[in-house]
């Protein structure tokens, strides 16, 4: 059977591609892992080279009701990249994952305790707030790793990002008056469409008046941007109760 491609996935396609410097860091927390479970598949797959990797849906709804089809310490790591918005239930989900790994658990996803600081706050304040309700915070990340030891750093966004989410643009603000950019975002899904139109015109109004470059013009020369995106990275205790 022939599949036909969407738009919103020739979008996705196009202007979601992995960071080589995320991956970077997702393989250095990854360490020496040989076996790695990747869980969800999100905007961007960040699926870790030269490992042999085993790949299967993030956990939602009856998922939750049901063990991995793993044994315990099945494989020698594990990693996500912007999923745990879509898992339904974090504690469930992340101790399966853990039951099934011996090693580091990498997470890379966003703070949302720092998305409203992002400049497309002034223009679009009801879809970065809706954005940012989407996310886990960090401490409820944390929390439902409790018996691990947990780490989390933020990672700076390069100015030729390649993984188009709206922070992507910190420099280049004028990507998002293309409308396939902003669909592969993901930032406006959450708002109306008078809502999101209102947004692109107050951008397109501020970068043709100049408001937009005497505010943030100094971001176009920075060769990176510390916004949202954060690795957390767990570690089993030693101590950790079997």
């Amino acid at each position: 059977m022939t599949t036909t491609e969407g738009p919103a996935d020739a979008d996705l396609r196009r202007h979601r591609r992995p960071e080589p410097a995320f991956a970077r860091a997702i393989a250095a927390a990854l360490g020496d892992a040989r076996t790695v479970l990747e869980v969800g598949h999100g905007s961007t797959r960040y699926e870790p080279v030269g490992r042999e990797v085993t790949a299967i849906d993030a956990p939602a709804g009856d998922a939750l009701r049901a063990r991995l089809p793993y044994e315990d310490d099945a494989f020698d790591a594990a990693v996500t990249a912007f999923t745990l918005d879509q898992w339904d239930d974090l504690d469930s989900g992340l101790a399966e994952v853990r039951r099934v790994t011996s090693g580091p658990i990498a997470l890379l996803t966003f703070d949302p305790d720092r998305i409203e600081d992002h400049w497309l706050t002034e223009v679009a304040p009801e879809a970065m707030a809706a954005e940012a309700r989407r996310w886990p915070s960090l401490t409820r990340i944390a929390d439902a790793l409790g018996h691990d030891t947990v780490t989390s750093t933020t990672l700076p966004i390069p100015f030729t990002c390649v993984d188009g989410f709206a922070e992507a643009y910190y420099a280049r603000p004028e990507r998002l008056l293309d409308a396939a950019a902003r669909r592969a975002t993901g930032v406006w899904d959450s708002v109306d469409e008078i809502t999101a139109r209102r947004s692109v015109a107050a951008l397109r109004t501020a970068l043709e008046s100049g408001d937009w470059d005497r505010a943030h013009g100094a971001l176009r020369v920075r060769p990176t941007y510390d916004g949202s995106v954060v690795l957390v990275v767990a570690t089993p205790r030693l101590d950790t109760p079997t």
